[in-house]
């Protein structure tokens, strides 16, 4: 490599280290090199193999390199645009992966319609891929045929692809009615802070799977004698957690009662995906859920996801922060309800059609269309709660909007150790957000946006809240290595520019 690229290289390995909060040290640690080895690259003064840029950017979750393109993805943003027209919001990323996870339940084909082609979505694939399961793009890649082998091959499982994303997790529920042991790669995702998995093994103990793990590896192990004799209380009410519960319930020949249970909108759509596979499931949309579960599926079943709420809620806040008049199309209204009527309390301006029915038939959409508006920082603070409060996903988005409000906003993310933190990025594009503690950031408006570039913070929505106010601010900015933008968000840089952004991708390595 030139002495160019390898200082390139360098800078861009230091800006991931240090969004990931890692000292030389730490990254050294985890590279079984020196301080000085790490100090050495970051300058520039190093060679540096493919193999070891590919270690560094598994270890910093950070896509350093992208084999076979030129280098990773940037997006060059002139922002100060205002947005017009209409955009649909796309099928939900959380509905459609643990339905691919949910397709391990059946031996029968499974088509699952409009699936979001992201990189959540393809790290699955590829574990699917590894252990047998046929899967390809069908109708002009819109949908998703999946075709199971009668022996998953759980040795060749893809870990790399495995590691990169936490809905690896959910592969628990289906497998452990399918072996006696297997084993699964530590689930990656976001660095959001410390996540157990004892919720999920808490609720899957009852169905008789136990879990060693040691050195990077869930070791899984299952007693097919043990039944929940019970109701299943699960101790924290997650999405993934109530996921795993139901798949495990589903296999399981007998009744299962599942409380404390999230009724958010991708458990819904599993709960209507599993009633197609011959499932019953009492209490949708509720806290109770009942399953009567089927020991054997073989069915050929044709399914489509619902609308992606937390996608809706960033186009909303795309329209808001640019003071534009936006019309965002396939709502999934009950799914938001809540942030509409903080934002409505704000002062957002906006009205909707009548609801009508997406294409699984359950779930409720309107046409939003929202107006430039003068906004007031609300009364009280911001923060999440299990549905139907507001979503815990589009809490970062209330930053953008709060920064563009006038006043003093409050914004308690308390499900997250990182997440706030990330959220203060925004000062680097003009925000003042002042961190008063890992979980609580105050926010003062209104902002005066500027142009800035940087490093994409390492957690889904924090990274698409600093893309959104780049768009609001005058002049160019750049938001450099975007891969975990593109594990949520499909095509998003080229969807916006449809109604009117400017942004441009760009590779430099």
């Amino acid at each position: 490599m030139s002495d160019d690229y390898l200082v390139r290289i360098g800078k861009l390995i230091r800006d991931a280290r240090q969004h990931r909060g890692w000292t030389q040290s730490q990254l050294a640690e985890a590279l079984a090199t020196s301080q000085s080895a790490v100090n050495r690259i970051e300058r520039g003064n190093q060679n540096i193999s493919l193999e070891m840029i590919a270690r560094i950017g598994e270890a910093l979750d950070s896509e350093i390199v992208s084999l076979g393109y030129a280098g990773p993805m940037h997006l060059r943003v002139v922002g100060g645009r205002r947005l017009s027209g209409s955009i649909d919001v796309k099928t939900s990323k959380n509905a459609c992966v643990a339905l691919l996870c949910a397709s391990l339940l059946n031996k029968g084909r499974t088509v699952l319609r409009r699936v979001a082609r992201i990189e959540e979505v393809y790290r699955l694939l590829e574990v699917l891929n590894s252990i047998g399961v046929r899967t390809r793009w069908i109708n002009e890649g819109t949908d998703l045929e999946i075709v199971p082998p009668a022996r998953l091959d759980m040795d060749a499982i893809d870990a790399d692809a495995a590691r990169r994303t936490r809905s690896i997790i959910m592969f628990l529920g289906p497998l452990l009615h399918r072996m006696d042991r297997f084993k699964l790669p530590y689930a990656g995702g976001c660095d959001l802070g410390t996540r157990t998995i004892e919720p999920h093994m808490i609720a899957l103990r009852r169905f008789g799977l136990e879990i060693a793990a040691t050195e990077g590896i869930y070791h899984a192990q299952v007693d097919h004698s043990v039944t929940p004799g019970r109701p299943i209380v699960l101790t924290e009410r997650g999405d993934t957690v109530t996921e795993n519960a139901l798949l495990a319930a589903a296999r399981h020949d007998g009744t299962t009662v599942i409380r404390n249970a999230s009724s958010n909108y991708m458990v819904q759509d599993l709960c209507f995906f599993l009633e197609a596979l011959g499932i019953r499931v009492d209490g949708i949309g509720t806290t109770t859920l009942t399953v009567r579960g089927v020991p054997h599926i073989d069915v050929d079943v044709d399914y489509s996801p619902s609308e992606d709420p937390v996608e809706a809620m960033s186009l909303l806040a795309a329209a808001v922060v640019t003071e534009s008049e936006l019309t965002i199309r396939r709502v999934p209204i009950e799914f938001l309800e809540i942030e509409l009527a903080v934002l409505e309390e704000m002062g957002v301006d906006c009205d909707r059609t009548t609801e009508y029915a997406a294409d699984n038939g359950r779930t409720r959409l309107v046409d939003l269309t929202v107006r430039p508006s003068k906004l007031e920082a609300p009364i009280d603070k911001i923060h999440p709660m299990p549905f139907p409060g507001l979503n815990i996903d589009n809490v970062p988005f209330f930053a953008a909007i709060a920064a563009s409000a006038h006043g003093q906003t409050l914004i308690h993310d308390w499900v997250y150790d990182n997440r706030a933190i990330y959220l203060t990025d925004l000062n680097r594009l003009g925000g003042r957000l002042q961190l008063l503690d890992p979980h609580r950031v105050l926010v003062d408006g209104p902002t005066r946006w500027r142009a800035a570039e940087m490093m994409c913070p390492p957690a889904l929505r924090p990274a698409v809240v600093v893309l959104l106010a780049m768009m609001a601010a005058e002049g160019t900015s750049v938001l450099r290595n975007v891969y975990v933008i593109n594990r949520g968000y499909e095509e998003l840089a080229e969807r916006l520019n449809s109604v009117g952004a400017q942004i441009e991708i760009f590779r430099d390595i």
